[in-house]
């Protein structure tokens, strides 16, 4: 490889990583579910940022059931100031459970979470991730409407301009296996 080419992959690579470094800043927990793959990232459009959030669970099913609690994070979107979603993002998507309610930030925006996740539960009805919990930019903690399992980890790091993307890692269908959905999160965090 001549100087030239060598000097050009170098300039390549650092371009990389300053992107990588520059673009896409995540946060994210220790203490998400096992099963699944991670999804598609989807992202709040330019000029907004996640101010609210509303999840899909499904309720417990009892003895005969085969429960898998939270389904789905879906972001509410909106400009500055606003509490009325413009757009909203959900990344992949777990099949049981109802919807509920928005929780929205009084003022500001999200900036970071802490995830309810149930521990395997060997022979037993694995559950993975149950709730979440977000901070909002004043300080205000909205506590999600979840499944009953499992205990809050830690929380994550901040985004201190608010989240803007979500990317989600969820089980599929197992047929006569084990199901449960929703197993880890991560969030992007705005740049501007």
């Amino acid at each position: 490889m001549t100087g030239y080419k060598k000097m050009l992959s170098w300039v390549a690579l650092a371009l990389l990583i300053q992107e990588t470094l520059t673009y896409r800043r995540w946060i994210s927990v220790n203490n998400g579910g096992y099963w699944g793959d991670w999804g598609i990232l989807e992202e709040c459009p330019p000029e907004t940022s996640a101010r609210g959030f509303s999840l899909k669970v499904e309720r417990p099913l009892g003895s005969s059931g085969d429960d898998t609690a939270l389904n789905t994070i879906k972001l509410h979107c909106a400009t500055k100031g606003s509490t009325s979603a413009r757009y909203t993002i959900t990344s992949t998507e777990g099949n049981w459970g109802d919807w509920t309610s928005i929780s929205w930030c009084p003022s500001g925006h999200l900036i970071s979470f802490a995830l309810k996740v149930e521990p395997q539960q060997g022979k037993g009805d694995d559950t993975a991730a149950n709730n979440i919990m977000m901070q909002c930019s004043d300080h205000t903690i909205l506590k999600g409407d979840g499944g009953p399992w499992g205990n809050f980890g830690s929380w994550s790091g901040i985004c201190p301009k608010g989240i803007c993307g979500i990317l989600t890692k969820v089980e599929g269908r197992q047929g006569r296996g084990d199901d449960t959905a929703l197993n880890n999160v991560q969030f992007e965090c705005c740049l501007t």
